[in-house]
């Protein structure tokens, strides 16, 4: 990617947060700050968990759609959520 789409995706996480948590439960997600991390709930509204960090490695999340770290690669939820698939496959 060119310097523009980097500097229009440090843009977007400056307005709307700069990482991303979700709910292993019915996939609803949340941006956050980092100055704001402990404001972030530990459930959803429907009773699930959020997951606001790797489990292995407790590195942040920068896609609300991330099945896998991107830092160490560990599985951070099943790829299908309520008969979809969360992201696509790589080509």
């Amino acid at each position: 990617m060119g310097k523009a789409a980097d500097w229009l995706r440090e843009e977007r996480r400056n307005v709307l947060g700069h990482w991303s948590a979700f709910c292993l439960t019915c996939g609803g997600a949340v941006r956050w700050f980092e100055d704001f991390e402990n404001e972030v709930p530990a459930t959803c509204s429907c009773g699930g968990v959020i997951l606001l960090r790797c489990p292995a490695c407790e590195a942040p999340f920068s896609s609300t759609f991330a099945v896998e770290c991107e830092s160490c690669n560990a599985p951070l939820r099943e790829p299908e959520l309520l008969g979809m698939r969360i992201r696509r496959p790589a080509r």
